[in-house]
């Protein structure tokens, strides 16, 4: 088989119609755009979206107002009632919490929230923490280092 070989499947062309070739052809005279009118002529024809006189869609729709951040970070959110089942001194970091399940890949940074108590202490390792977390951590003996991104 060469590249001159190859056609399409049967049926999966057709040809083309050629309007305005007289009345034998079957689309002579007005060539398939019936008679008069912004559609018959020249470079007639609507705008896109044009509705014939209804209000166009997207003028029905409410406005959109604001804006999508482009530069959001979006963080893995772990409470501290999450972090209470680790056995005291234990050294959490984002590849401990993956092992554990509590996050499910590290493509996002981690951030520790202030959600719950924590008993034990622990020296957790994150990308951020909120200033409950923090301080509910430290009170508790332990202590916290921020990781870079």
């Amino acid at each position: 088989m060469k590249l001159n070989d190859l056609r399409p499947n049967k049926g999966a062309t057709k040809k083309r119609k050629r309007v305005g070739r007289g009345i034998a052809a079957g689309q002579g005279k007005t060539a398939g755009r019936g008679t008069k009118g912004q559609g018959a002529r020249s470079g007639g024809g609507t705008r896109l979206y044009h509705q014939g006189g209804n209000l166009p869609f997207f003028r029905r729709l409410p406005f959109k107002r604001g804006f999508t951040p482009i530069n959001r970070v979006e963080y893995y959110e772990v409470n501290l009632e999450r972090l209470a089942d680790f056995p005291a001194e234990s050294v959490i970091t984002p590849e401990t919490l993956l092992e554990k399940g509590i996050v499910k890949d590290l493509q996002k940074p981690i951030v520790i929230l202030g959600c719950g108590e924590i008993s034990v202490p622990l020296q957790v390792k994150a990308h951020r923490f909120s200033k409950g977390a923090r301080a509910k951590i430290e009170a508790a003996g332990g202590s916290v280092e921020v990781l870079p991104f």
